[in-house]
């Protein structure tokens, strides 16, 4: 036993000169410029939130109680309403999760004065969503265009993909604007007005899409899930022309899909696994303009039985993405991004492993002189919370009668462990996911070659992968077009009486 202890201790004190050479102190330096680049962007990205939350308090003092809808209340007049285009929201489903009923009610109770359908597409009617949503779509019947689509198996790209396109195939011939929603997306009353009105506004705007926000539930794996979104949410928060793409929120012109423009349908039919991965690359080598508004941020409450092996699971989908690709340009890309994202992962985690060999050999040996301060996450975990404050505050504004999110509900302390497992995990699994080239998602395994899909295997039709929240809420009234200022109204005189939102 002592001679374990010595060898142990002869280990610590190895690893402890090592970490105090001149190439320990560069990683150690890159770690601290990591966390204050990280730092950086998520301060910018709360000042573009923040922006948008003065905007509408002006709005709010000037006298336009409906500031959460419009820039101005004169756009409420119904010679207004019956001028705006038609848009088709298409909502792939998998599966029935705990947040999946509130989500819906959120999409289709939209405040959205013109035309509008929702097409909700499954697989098939053994999956529990399809019986789901007849049962909340039969409630709105007279006041809601809305219809379930069973679109079948999908044999030449992922499930997801093959809704969407079939969905596509069923929207109204009248349809301006598709919107593409995740059933885990949970919309703003102003959301799909906000969307559509910069669609109007810019012509050349070929998608829009936002982000997440992630609520974490209190499990581990759930604070890894909002971790791993942070960071990309800062090339969210540009206010407007941005790089990159989310498929759980992403409205195109309809006739795009119609034509085929840039073959976007077949380079999503034919082998096609992630719609936002495929659909990014075709605007960059399009050079077309993707843009996300300052208010396209949503609530994303995650599941309360949310474990760290599922975590795991969503993390190897999310790296598996950039082994995808649709031509040599993007192909090239995505390496950059695998190399980048690994090299940025494992150099942001090296200085705290450092510093805990250097704490423990100090535990061990108080003697020795090596010791080293490991505080260089304080200005990244700030600017974090700053930014997570900012989102929630925008949220609650854009929702004034929704439940209430509360940054209350964060355990900071988790939060630090979450950077720390996440970051040390992405390589690995960005690493199996390379030298897989398979992946399970939904009890349905993808097999890529050559960036396509090329074999699909139906494993388990039972399990689904569901990363929503855990609460349901009650039942919201949806207003006639001819009662709109009225509803509004209401919903504005509630305001003083907010549901308390509890993670």
């Amino acid at each position: 036993m002592a001679a374990m202890e010595a060898a142990a201790d002869a280990v610590l004190a190895a690893a402890s000169r090592a970490f105090c050479g001149p190439a320990a102190v560069f990683i150690q330096i890159q770690g601290c410029l990591i966390c204050l680049t990280l730092g950086l962007g998520w301060a910018v990205a709360a000042l573009v939130r923040k922006k948008e939350i003065r905007r509408m308090r002006r709005r709010i003092v000037d006298g336009n109680s409906f500031a959460f809808l419009c820039d101005d209340v004169n756009e409420l007049e119904h010679s207004v309403q019956e001028k705006l285009p038609r848009v088709s929201v298409i909502m792939p489903l998998k599966g029935f999760g705990e947040h999946n009923l509130q989500n819906w009610r959120t999409q289709i109770t939209s405040l959205y004065g013109g035309p509008l359908e929702f097409l909700f597409v499954v697989e098939s009617k053994d999956d529990p969503a399809y019986h789901a949503v007849s049962r909340l779509i039969a409630e709105y019947k007279d006041k809601l265009e809305a219809k379930v689509v069973v679109a079948g198996l999908s044999t030449t790209c992922s499930q997801k993909i093959h809704n969407q396109l079939i969905g596509v195939e069923k929207m109204h011939k009248d349809s301006k604007y598709v919107l593409f929603l995740d059933d885990d997306v949970r919309l703003h009353p102003g959301t799909i007005g906000a969307l559509t009105k910069e669609m109007e506004k810019n012509p050349e705007i070929f998608i829009q899409t936002g982000y997440p926000l992630d609520l974490p539930s209190g499990s581990l794996g759930s604070y890894c899930i909002y971790e791993y979104h942070m960071p990309c949410s800062i090339g969210f928060a540009t206010g407007g022309k941005t790089f990159f793409l989310w498929g759980g929120c992403m409205m195109m012109h309809a006739d795009d899909f119609r034509q085929d423009l840039y073959g976007i349908v077949s380079g999503l039919r034919d082998g096609g696994y992630s719609d936002d991965m495929t659909l990014a690359a075709i605007a960059g080598q399009h050079k077309r303009l993707i843009s996300s508004p300052p208010v396209a941020v949503f609530p994303h409450p995650l599941s309360s039985d949310l474990s760290f092996s599922r975590y795991w699971n969503y993390l190897r989908k999310q790296t598996f993405v950039l082994e995808s690709y649709v031509s040599k340009v993007n192909w090239m890309m995505n390496r950059a991004l695998f190399a980048s994202h690994c090299y940025l992962s494992w150099g942001f985690v090296w200085p705290y492993i450092m510093a805990l060999v250097h704490v423990v050999v100090a535990l061990r040996a108080p003697y020795s002189e090596i010791v080293k301060d490991a505080s260089n996450s304080s200005c990244e975990l700030v600017s974090m919370w700053n930014l997570t404050k900012v989102e929630i505050q925008l949220c609650n504004m854009l929702s004034p009668e929704g439940p209430k999110v509360s940054l209350g509900s964060y355990n900071w302390g988790l939060v630090f462990i979450a950077v720390l497992v996440d970051n040390f995990l992405y390589p690995i699994s960005a690493f199996r996911s390379h030298f897989s080239q398979s992946i399970n998602w939904s009890g349905i395994r993808y097999h890529l070659k050559d960036g396509k899909i090329s074999k699909i295997e139906r494993e388990n039709k039972l399990k689904y992968t569901d990363l929503g929240g855990k609460h349901l809420y009650g039942k919201r009234t949806y207003p006639s077009k001819t009662s709109l200022l009225g509803y509004l109204s209401r919903t504005v005189a509630q305001w003083h009486q907010p549901k308390k939102y509890d993670v």
